[in-house]
Order: C-alpha cells, then structure tokens, then sequence
C-alpha cells in the first residue's frame, strides 16, 4: 500500500474550505479521512473514524480546546466539516475519572460537550480519541491488519510486527471500557505512534494531518507483505461446469423468493440481490475448507451488523430440476433461520433476555457456482452487504495463508450485533410502501413510462426501465437510480434475455408495468395487412412477451407478484380511424383478464389501466394543436374535454399503476383515467 497523499491536492482543498471559513487543520483532517475512506481494503460503508484536536471560538468570543470526531452516518470517502462534530475537549477529558458508564450515558455525555447541538452524533470510539494526547488521529479495520491478528496466536504475531512503533490491545468491546483500557495502555507506552486492537482494527497518531495517515500506510504495509511472502502463488480458480449467468437467471429468483418473509394475506417483506464472482470471490468459494473458514464470524466486530454472523452455503444448484432446487433453496435457507435463532435465544438469555430479535434471514449466500451474493430490502444494502462480505472473504484469504483465521467468540459477536448503540443507528433508515419490490417499466423512457418510474420509486421500489431507445431509458434509469436496458419488446427473445438481466441485478421481479405502444390509424376496412399486424406486434404481442417473462420469474419467487397493462379508452370507447390501434389495445383488456384467471392462484394480480389524451409520445404536440384545430377549441379546452374539465397528466395514470400495484385484493380491474368520459367507463 503506497501513499497517496498529494502536497497539491491538500492545498487545493485547504484553499476550497478556507473559502466557507473552514481552518487549514480541519481541512487537511478532511483531506486526509477522505483518502483513507477511499481505500475499500481500509474501511467499507461507514467504518473507521478519524479526529483532530484544534480550537474554536464561541458564540461569546471565547476559544476553546475542542476535538472533532467523525459523526454518526457520515463516511469517511465523503466527509465535510459538518461530519466532524466539534466537543470542548475538556468535558470529554474529564470522565477519564468516571469508573464506570452505559453505553447510553456516554452518548448522552458526548452529546452534551458538543458546541452545536444539532450535530450528528459523534463516534462511539469518541473518548478514546479524545484520551489520547496527539492532535490527529486515525481508525481503521485495514484488512491486512485483521489477517494478521485474527489467528490463534494474533497477539504474538501483532507484538512481532508491530511493537516496536505501535501497543496492543486485547479484544475490548467498543465504547467506554475500550476507551478506559487504551488510555492505560497509552499511558504506559506513552512513545507508540499508535495501537492495534485485537479481532478489530488499528490506529495510528501524530501532530500533524499527514504524519498519522503515513504511519497507517506504512503499518498496514507491513502487514500486507508478510501476507504476500506466505501466500505465493494464487490459488487456481476451478471452472464451472454451468454458464454463470444463465444460472443466475435461473437460481437468483427461486433464492429471492425463499428469502422473502410472508406478512399474511398475500404481502410479502422482500429483498434484493446482488452477485459478485471477481477470481479472488471465485478463489475463495472453492477453497477446500469454505464450510469451516466462512462460519467462525466477522473479520471485525462492525461487519456482523452488515452480513450477520455467518453466510449461507449454497451448492449443487446446477444439478436439479426446478422442483428440487427450489425445495433445496427454500431447506437451506429455513436451516439457517433455525440456526440464527437458536444463536439468538441463547444468547439472550445469557444477557438478560431483554434483547429483541432481528429477522433471522441472511444477508450473504455463497453458491460456489455462482459467486458471492449480498441481500438486502434495497439495491444499496443488498451492494453494501456484497461489499462487506467481499473484504471478510479477502481477509480470511490472507488469514488462511498466514496461519488460520479466528474471530472474536460467539458471545461477543452477538453483543456486538444487538448492541443499542448501533441497532439506534441502523434502525434510522426508511422505507417506502414497496421497499424491496423490483418493478420493470416497458416503454419505460416515454411520458408515461418516466412518470410511473418516478413514482414507483418514491415508494421505495427498484426500478428497471425497457425502452427501444437506449438513451431515453438511460436517461429515466439514472434519475431514478435504477437499471435501463435497450428493448424491442416485439422480440420475445430480447425481452427474455432483458429479464434475464433483471434477475441478475436485483435477483428476481415482482411488479411488470407493461406500457410500450404507438398508435397507427386508419379505417379498419381501408387500412392494409402490414399496418395491423405491425400494430399488433407493438400493442398486444409485446404485452403477451413482456407477461409471459415476467410470470415465468414470478412463478420461480412462489411471492405472487403484479402485471400492469397501459391499454386505452380505445379499448371501450373506439373512435372512428383509430381501429388498427384500439383493437390491439382491446385485446390486451382480454390478455389482462385472462392471466388474472390462469395465475390468480398463484398470487399473481393483472389489472388495466385506461388513459386519454395524455401527452406523449402518442399524443404530441403537434396532434393535440391539429386535433383542437379540427374541434374548433383551444388546445386547453380540447386537453380538457372531460367531465371535470381538467387535463390529465402522465403523473395521474402513474399514480393508478401505483394505487393499483399496492391494492393486494384487486385483479382483473379496469380502471380508466381520463377525467371522465361516460362512454368510456365500464359497464
């Protein structure tokens, strides 16, 4: 590991924030957080902290001592100066003399000392930062550093490398009494230029920015080449006899489905996936010992409330028909419920039986076929998940290879993972309605299709988005941070392989809003072969394409799921020349009906929705004025020439798709938006 510490860079910076009256310290403490939190081998997803001591003056005109310390969930990659909370010094100096303090105590007492009372809650780690006397200080789970120190004999080894610059620490819980041991350790070796922790992290100090981040670089190094001296050549990763990725497509939804915790009446609490399979994840899975060396716990205590305290195994998943991989996915994954709660019961006793359980599911499988995947109720937990696993996969690799891997004891994993403190802090996100859900948009970069993903995804839902024009569902993806991928849904291959995809990034799909369409016109007795069957491929054939995949996944979860239809008020109320369109879209309401029929039993909802003049791609600009023009009406009136005299807008059919996907007890309806037109409602 080299330095990456840019005299130029930090200048720049300095500079930047001497703009918003930020101090050159504090700034170059940012600089310097911001590139140890870019390194994913020294922290992941919030881990670490680092501080400064400087001064500050008071609203009164008073300067003070203060410490600034990385606040509650703010990462290091990212930090800006109101990440770093600011304390008087003395205030947190002055329980050094307090024996003993709750967990809840000591966040009260940091709370107290800060000078701005709506700041985020500083570290948990903050009195051991404030404990020790240098200015600058750096906190990291490095994992080379855990590699070394998470083996049998971890304190000789760490003492081996280590103790001529750094102390050590036996494995402390973090909170007041870690903070209590490193200050007496500090104390008695007042010369180290930093301290490891055992079956945890490291830091290092120093009086300036720089000086702590290069010793950081400079220890772990050290680790990392006794790592490369043990571990020679890399291991040969075996080839699978199964196509990874068509295997995904068929394994990811049976796992997704087996992982989703029924909430009665047809609702479902649902996850999502995500797969890694880089060499060194394939290395690992195949490593001969993976059934023992994946189950002795976190690399560091943080990652148990990421991935739990041990992964699921998956294997043989190319070997079985559909029937028996998913009875063997759903056995597996119950096993593992089974096993976590029996962990949780007694550990819970052996702390009171005050503790309330947390879901027993996983968060990460690993199916040697497949590769790593990560779980999680949205796309980012499920990649944050992916990504905390990776690095214990990467540090038990190197543990291996120096020795063999050992994690704090069940115990302390447990009281780690049902720690108030971080439970508090986790507990802080929410959800929306349809957290978990996956929907696919077809026609997706439209008008309609843009306004149904928008608000799909305020409610929490991952969104994919088909369109025939790359771009326009590019487009629509990226502002609803989902996935776009280029469709011709009247090629039913295309649309197989695009839901193939859609397992592959999220694991499966639940709600299909099926949209896509054009209209072409004509008198239907005038209008020739060509034009209604290429009406037909695009208005009813691409629904039935768009269905028929989708079920297919649908049927693999055994979760029930939704299908969509955009039909038309064509569709009961046809206008003359509109024939070779609302004929199609007739059809569909008959397409809806039927798979209402055939899959209600299976959880499965189809419902339609009917809409008028709404602008889009259909209905231009250019036709509403030659349309109004025609009526003799202004385009306004013409827009609103309904019984509420309103416009509707693209964001109102949304909003049905919306009502529609969330009403658990309504299939085969027909709704129609349009303001009102009798002639077009359902009789």
């Amino acid at each position: 590991m080299r330095s990456l510490w840019s005299a130029e860079d930090a200048v720049n910076l300095v500079r930047h924030y001497a703009a918003r009256g930020v101090a050159e310290d504090v700034a170059l403490r940012i600089y310097s957080s911001r590139l140890l939190g870019s390194d994913p081998r020294l922290v992941q997803h919030g881990g670490g902290n680092t501080s400064v001591k400087t001064r500050e003056r008071l609203i009164t005109g008073e300067q003070v001592e203060v410490i600034r310390v990385k606040g509650s969930g703010w990462n290091l990659d990212a930090i800006e100066p109101e990440g770093l909370p600011s304390m008087r010094l003395s205030a947190l100096q002055e329980l050094k003399h307090v024996a003993h303090m709750s967990d809840e105590a000591m966040v009260n007492a940091q709370r107290s000392a800060l000078l701005d009372s709506n700041a985020p809650t500083p570290s948990v780690e903050t009195l051991l930062h404030a404990w020790v006397p240098q200015v600058v200080i750096d906190h990291t789970h490095a994992n080379a550093v855990l590699a070394v120190v998470d083996q049998p004999d971890g304190e000789k080894r760490a003492g081996d490398m280590f103790a001529d610059v750094l102390a050590i620490c036996p494995y402390v819980m973090p909170g007041f009494a870690l903070a209590q041991k490193v200050r007496e350790i500090i104390e008695a070796q007042r010369t180290a230029q930093g301290i490891i922790l055992l079956k945890h992290g490291i830091f290092t100090w120093g009086e300036t920015a720089r000086e702590a981040y290069e010793r950081m670089i400079a220890m772990v190094t050290r680790a990392e080449r006794a790592i490369e001296q043990a571990s020679g050549s890399e291991p040969r990763v075996m080839a699978s006899s199964h196509a990874p990725e068509k295997l995904a497509a068929r394994v990811l939804p049976v796992l997704r489905g087996a992982l989703a915790q029924s909430l009665g009446a047809g609702a479902w609490k649902r996850v999502v996936l995500q797969r890694r399979e880089s060499p060194s994840i394939m290395s690992y899975l195949q490593h001969p010992q993976l059934q023992q060396i994946s189950q002795h716990g976190p690399a560091t205590p943080d990652h148990v409330l990421r991935i739990k305290p041990w992964p699921l195994i998956l294997r043989g998943l190319g070997e079985s028909s559909e029937a028996q991989l998913a009875a063997s996915v759903r056995e597996a994954v119950n096993e593992f419920a089974q096993r976590y709660q029996a962990y949780f019961a007694r550990n819970n006793r052996r702390v009171g039986g005050d503790r309330t359980a947390l879901d027993p599911m996983p968060r990460v499988i690993l199916a040697p076929e497949l590769g790593l995947i990560g779980v999680g109720q949205r796309h980012t937990d499920a990649a944050t998940a992916a990504d905390v696993a990776q690095t214990n996969a990467e540090v038990i690799s190197a543990a291996q290879s120096l020795g063999s891997f050992v994690s704090i004891d069940e115990g302390d994993v447990f009281d780690v993972e049902y720690w108030s403190l971080e439970q508090a802090k986790l507990g802080k996100s929410i959800t929306g309605r349809l957290a978990g859900h996956v929907v696919a948009i077809t026609g997706g970069g439209g008008a309609l299709g843009s306004a149904t993903a928008r608000a799909f995804f305020r409610e929490g839902a991952e969104i994919v988005v088909l369109d025939s024009n790359a771009q326009a569902a590019s487009t629509v993806a990226s502002a609803v941070q989902g996935l776009g991928l280029t469709c011709d849904v009247t090629d039913a291959s295309a649309v197989e392989g695009a839901m193939h995809a859609v397992c592959r990034t999220y694991g499966g799909l639940d709600i299909l809003v099926s949209n896509a369409g054009a209209a072409w016109t004509g008198r239907i007795g005038e209008v020739d072969d060509s034009t209604l069957r290429a009406s037909f491929e695009l208005n009813f054939f691409a629904h039935q394409n768009a269905a028929r995949a989708a079920v297919a996944i649908m049927r693999r979860q055994q979760t029930g799921g939704v299908l969509l239809f955009n039909a038309s008020k064509q569709a009961l109320n046809p206008g003359t020349s509109f024939g070779p369109y609302g004929i199609p879209k007739a059809a569909v309401v008959a397409l809806a009906k039927q798979y209402a029929l055939d899959y209600g039993s299976m959880g499965i909802r189809a419902n339609v929705v009917n809409a008028d003049r709404i602008r889009s791609g259909l209905l231009t600009q250019q036709m509403i004025a030659e349309r109004a023009q025609a009526r003799g009406v202004g385009e306004a009136e013409y827009m609103g020439g309904n019984l509420l005299g309103l416009e509707v807008r693209a964001s109102d059919v949304a909003e049905t798709f919306l009502a529609l996907a969330l009403a658990e007890r309504t299939t085969a309806a027909i709704v129609t938006v349009d303001g009102g037109n009798v002639a077009a409602s359902v009789r």
